[in-house]
């Protein structure tokens, strides 16, 4: 039977989100860092994950999932997609405040709960930041982006993605009508919205938005 220790799929699903949105592979301090451990409990998982055939790695170098480590890597984030989506929906939760409560639930959450979350809230193909939900077989549905930063001054489209690590972005956003859907242009240093509103970005915001291409 596999193991399916809260530990194991938080390292699974964190490998996974370091290149879900670029493409350079993830290594031992980086994931350290990530998860707030020792880099010495980074190398003793690591070792383990490679046994059960969930990673590949080199020491001191890249780890990267393989195809049995990803399946089991975009099933957590199902989980937790579906229930930052649900709270948003139905609980009566903000978009910031969200992040932390799917993190404790997408371990304990049955498959028959999270089967009936899913046909409840039709079958949403993305959470409440724009992150794509995987479906029940693992397909995701994407589409071309431009993180903000990267994109020309002047550059119109629509929000795909904006990332949860800031709660205080999400709720000075939110504020101005901007969220995942929503038509902007980057005028420097500033995201014009809907209706006229405007946020002045630093460099941590323009990292945390993706605009369709």
């Amino acid at each position: 039977m596999a193991n399916t220790s809260p530990a194991i799929e938080d390292y699974l699903k964190t490998i996974h989100a370091h290149t879900e949105w670029q493409p350079e592979p993830i290594t031992p301090s980086v994931l350290a860092t990530r998860l707030a451990v020792a880099p010495s409990s980074v190398t003793e998982m690591v070792k383990k994950l490679a046994a059960q055939g969930l990673v590949t790695h080199q020491p001191y170098g890249a780890i990267r999932l393989t195809d049995a480590g990803l399946s089991r890597a975009l099933g957590v984030v199902r989980r937790h997609r579906l229930v930052e989506t649900w709270l948003v929906s139905d609980m009566g939760y903000g978009w910031d405040a969200v992040h932390d409560e799917a993190e404790v639930l997408e371990h304990a959450i049955s498959d028959r709960l999270l089967e009936a979350i899913d046909a409840h809230l039709g079958r949403p193909a993305r959470d409440p930041h724009g992150d794509p939900i995987p479906q029940a077989d693992g397909s995701i549905v994407s589409v071309p982006t431009v993180l903000l930063s990267e994109a020309p001054a002047g550059h119109a489209g629509t929000v795909v993605r904006i990332s949860d690590r800031d709660p205080q972005l999400l709720r000075r956003l939110a504020a101005c009508g901007i969220r995942p859907g929503v038509l902007v242009t980057l005028s420097g240093d500033t995201l014009d919205g809907p209706d006229g509103t405007a946020v002045e970005l630093d460099a941590d915001g323009r990292e945390a938005i993706w605009l369709t291409t």
